[in-house]
């Protein structure tokens, strides 16, 4: 085990490495460090010293004592399916792995929890919870990837968080390690615990800047078995919030509500070589799944359905009949990212705007675009109840990418304006890494980020955790 040419790393820290931990837990193999030193965001280039892989919380408390002594600094990575930055070492830091903790345990039915280490994949999860009946309700096209502690570092959203909220509604309890090497154990798996400030609760969404999760106590809820997919056909995107009015007066539970324009679909339909559902295009799109009660059957959409076409709310529909059916129709929405990304690079946003102003909001945007960057193709897709869009722009196959990254750098200045104008926010699900620290002043007050900055502070006083990440 020797450190890589040009690397921070003291031979005395090296020394301690091969001592204290297994032969394996540390590596300066180039693929690894290539692999693990960066996320989806595919913006900036890997250069990790080394990457560490613990198995356990206490490996994971004397590597980072151990950093602390030295001064080295570290990134946690889990799955690494970001689009922030957040997860990205490109200055020579350790990336500490979680991959290898990945056990979960057993569920506890009577009090509906699951305790799991950090590394734990999403969708193994739901698999463990399925045959009971239950589930961890956070979900995502990136689930078979997606690791529990990246979720909840990033207090990750998805495609049910109209349903079920973001994922720090279903976080229990955490087992953290700050810096220093100490562990904190969170709230364990307790319901209600009104003894000061919830310490789990600032770890939530931290991108990784305070603590190093290692384990938590998710809470579960019951698998909703009832669920009916509709995919519609709309004339624009004021109808798409027409529709959705619509669906929030009825009686009926939402358990998503999807939105896309037609270049997604045809993205997803070139890459995945999928049939439209219809016979004819439509300027937008939406996917609605809907929960029925357990003694109510399929009619109860019939007259509703109806009533849809006759107010002209919907120009075109298709109902799934099968859970195949709905598998093929979500796939229309959650493949977008992956098509996109195979048509060429892709310059992503991700905001959210209060639901109130995504009208006006879109409207604003529009005119913007069309009148200042007309040149770009922008690809909108998103979460409409909970007011989460996706904003995507595909490089033009004419363009080098120098050209293309000034160009989107002017766009995403517009685009930053009109979120602050509407009261939304530059980042609404994978944070803000080193992507969008620029930005970030457009979302919070000076106020606000002293704050933050006071409270990493007393986390991580040399600063060595996650550097770069959020702010400088």
């Amino acid at each position: 085990m020797d450190a890589p040419e040009n690397s921070l790393i003291p031979v005395e820290f090296l020394a301690k490495i091969r001592s204290n931990f297994p032969s394996d837990f540390f590596t300066t193999e180039p693929d690894e460090l290539r692999s693990f030193g960066r996320d989806w965001t595919r913006v900036y280039e890997p250069k990790p010293s080394a990457v560490v892989f613990p198995r356990t919380t206490d490996e994971v408390s004397r590597f980072m004592k151990l950093c602390s002594q030295f001064a080295i600094r570290v990134v946690p990575s889990g799955g690494r399916t970001g689009l922030a930055g957040g997860a990205v070492s490109s200055a020579g830091e350790i990336v500490l792995s979680l991959v290898r903790m990945r056990s979960i345990g057993e569920v506890d039915p009577l009090a509906l929890t699951l305790r799991v280490q950090a590394g734990a994949v999403t969708q193994s999860v739901h698999e463990k919870c399925a045959p009971l009946g239950l589930t961890w309700p956070v979900d995502f096209a990136s689930k078979g990837s997606s690791q529990i502690g990246g979720n909840i570092a990033t207090n990750a959203g998805g495609v049910k968080v109209i349903r079920y909220g973001l994922t720090r509604n279903w976080v229990l309890g955490l087992q953290v390690v700050t810096m220093n090497g100490d562990i904190l154990e969170l709230n364990g798996a307790l319901e209600k615990n009104n003894t000061g400030i919830d310490l789990r609760q600032l770890f939530i969404g931290s991108e990784g800047v305070l603590g190093v999760i290692t384990e938590a106590t998710l809470k579960l809820t019951h698998l909703a078995e009832n669920l009916d997919v509709f995919f519609f056909g709309l004339q624009d995107f004021n109808s798409v919030l027409n529709l959705f009015r619509e669906v929030r007066r009825s009686p009926f539970q939402i358990s998503a509500f999807e939105c896309l324009t037609e270049a997604c679909l045809l993205a997803v339909r070139e890459n995945r070589n999928v049939p439209s559902p219809f016979q004819q295009s439509y300027p937008a799109y939406v996917l609605l799944e809907l929960e029925r009660s357990p003694d109510s059957t399929r009619d109860i959409w019939e007259p509703w359905l109806s009533a849809l076409f006759e107010k002209n709310l919907v120009l075109d529909g298709t109902w799934a009949q099968s859970a195949r059916e709905a598998r093929e129709l979500w796939v229309l929405r959650e493949g977008i990212s992956e098509s996109l990304s195979k048509l060429g690079f892709v310059h992503k946003n991700d905001i959210a705007l209060p639901i109130a102003n995504l009208g006006p909001f879109i409207e604003d945007f529009e005119h913007t675009f069309a009148s200042r960057h007309a040149e770009l193709k922008v690809y909108l897709f998103g979460h409409i109840g909970d007011g989460n869009l996706h904003v995507n722009t595909l490089m033009p196959p004419h363009w080098d990418r120098l050209q293309f990254e000034k160009t989107c750098e002017q766009a995403d200045l517009d685009l930053f304006h009109l979120v602050q104008k509407y009261q939304g926010s530059v980042s609404a699900e994978h944070g803000i890494g080193l992507l969008k620290k620029k930005a970030l002043h457009f979302s919070r007050t000076p106020e606000e980020i002293q704050c933050m900055r006071a409270i990493k502070r007393t986390f991580d006083p040399q600063g060595l955790l996650n550097p770069g990440k959020i702010f400088d």
